[in-house]
């Protein structure tokens, strides 16, 4: 079984057991619900780097990243460092994550939060506005074309922006609606768990136009960013890189400068 496969048949059991206790009108009568979302897209549009950073403690693929980082002194390193924005993953039990995560950090910078999870309910999407997102992840592999409609047109009721992410040249075809801010192509192959950038290379000219377009897994170098900004790619998402170091936050900012110097 992929490990896709059993993050999303977990999420099934620990959504259903949630709800049970906090419901979504409890969700909407949380503190952070009412909060107005930053714009990732606007973000990314303004930058010359594009970069989101991410603050990720474990994988499944990876195991353990970094255990020892402070995540209110990785974001506020990340926002002094240029990041458009802050990826980070809530997922407790592949990820050793958690909604807490986004609330203790919502109020101290300014750049967009990016709730990266499996979403596959509903509930997961007033969840993310009550923690205080500002923009969700939907996965094309693991959605319906339907699905994708639907949560998208939810999230953006909501306020909160859509990032779409796709493996492949097919999964560009549950495009639907018009609530879908941003096309992420992940290089990372779901079966075998390798990465090849060449993914996004590849797929770049088949994503529709109108859409802010980023690339995500494996960029470790900057030629990496140079190459794919020639291509067209408006951004980029980046975990392992700088969390996988003793000192995310310098790490990052100097991947950063690095960028916009040869940009």
């Amino acid at each position: 079984m992929r490990i896709l496969d059993k993050i999303v048949n977990h999420l099934k059991i620990e959504i259903e057991t949630l709800s049970e206790s906090v419901s979504i009108l409890d969700l909407e009568k949380a503190e952070g619900f009412d909060r107005k979302c930053k714009s990732l897209k606007e973000s990314i549009q303004k930058s010359k780097s594009g970069i989101i950073c991410e603050f990720k403690r474990r994988s499944p693929s990876n195991k353990n990243i970094n255990y020892t980082s402070n995540i209110i002194e990785v974001v506020k390193g990340y926002e002094k460092a240029g990041a458009v924005g802050v990826s980070i993953l809530p997922n407790k039990k592949f990820f050793d994550g958690s909604g807490i995560d986004i609330v203790n950090v919502r109020d101290i910078i300014d750049i967009p939060i990016l709730k990266k999870e499996f979403i596959i309910s509903e509930y997961q999407i007033f969840q993310a506005k009550s923690l205080g997102s500002d923009a969700i992840l939907l996965i094309a592999s693991i959605l319906t074309k339907e699905e994708i409609l639907n949560f998208s047109s939810l999230a953006n009721s909501l306020g909160l922006e859509v990032l779409l992410e796709v493996h492949s040249g097919i999964e560009l075809n549950k495009i639907s609606g018009n609530n879908i801010d941003i096309i992420g192509v992940n290089n990372r192959n779901l079966d075998t768990l390798e990465i090849d950038i060449n993914n996004s290379i590849e797929l770049y000219s088949m994503i529709p136009d109108g859409f802010v377009k980023i690339s995500e897994s494996g960029i470790s170098e900057v030629e990496s960013i140079l190459k794919l900004k020639e291509v067209g790619f408006d951004g980029f998402l980046i975990g392992e890189n700088f969390m996988k170091t003793n000192d995310p936050e310098e790490s990052a900012y100097n991947f950063i400068k690095q960028v916009e110097n040869e940009i």
